[in-house]
């Protein structure tokens, strides 16, 4: 099968760094480093880049710079996605992110691995697998999710975690390896404070 449908596919994979399409990753390459040249108020610019990179590109998609990912187009938003400063996505597979994402500054999406053998690792040999983030999902400052992930619906994702295995929706999860430390409640409802415009 071709490279790319395997890399297109909802499944992991295994291959060898020869294997891969690694001429694709210059555009990728380019367009984030044209984006990480834009001016804070050039934000129509950085709109139309983001539409050459990512596969699907939803409008409200909206991120600091710097960024960095491997191929982009394997990169899905659908809905708003606000992605905060200093992010990389090894997007080696499918990365679908939810409608109302905030993800953290320092956060790393990493879909792609080595082989835990040594000599398998020094031969280029690697693993990559897909990553979902359902809807409203808010990962932590300085957070990684490993491939083969989903983060279901509603969750939070503490600050620093190391994301290994899938988190159920509704829940904070957060520590290395992260786990469940509970569901988010009503209790997590905060009240914002009523700020009164300035008349001047």
């Amino acid at each position: 099968m071709d490279i790319l449908k395997i890399m297109g596919l909802p499944e992991g994979y295994c291959t060898r760094h020869t294997d891969m399409p690694n001429h694709l990753q210059t555009k990728a390459k380019t367009l984030c480093w044209e984006y990480n040249q834009t001016a804070p108020t050039e934000t129509e610019k950085r709109a139309e880049i983001l539409q050459h990179l990512f596969g699907t590109c939803h409008p409200l998609t909206f991120i600091e710079p710097s960024f960095r990912c491997d191929y982009g187009f394997h990169i899905h938003t659908h809905g708003l996605t606000i992605i905060n400063y200093n992010c990389v996505i090894l997007d080696t597979s499918p990365v679908h992110i939810g409608a109302n994402a905030f993800i953290g500054p320092g956060v790393c999406l990493a879909c792609a691995g080595h082989a835990m053998d040594a000599a398998q690792r020094g031969e280029g040999i690697g693993t990559s697998a897909p990553i979902t983030l359902e809807n409203d999902v808010w990962i932590g400052a300085n957070a990684t999710v490993c491939g083969g992930v989903t983060i279901g619906a509603g969750s939070v994702i503490g600050a620093g975690s190391v994301v290994t295995h899938d988190i159920p929706r509704g829940v904070l999860a957060a520590g290395n390896p992260c786990r469940v430390l509970r569901p988010i409640t009503e209790k997590d409802r905060i009240t914002p404070l009523e700020i009164t415009p300035d008349r001047k």
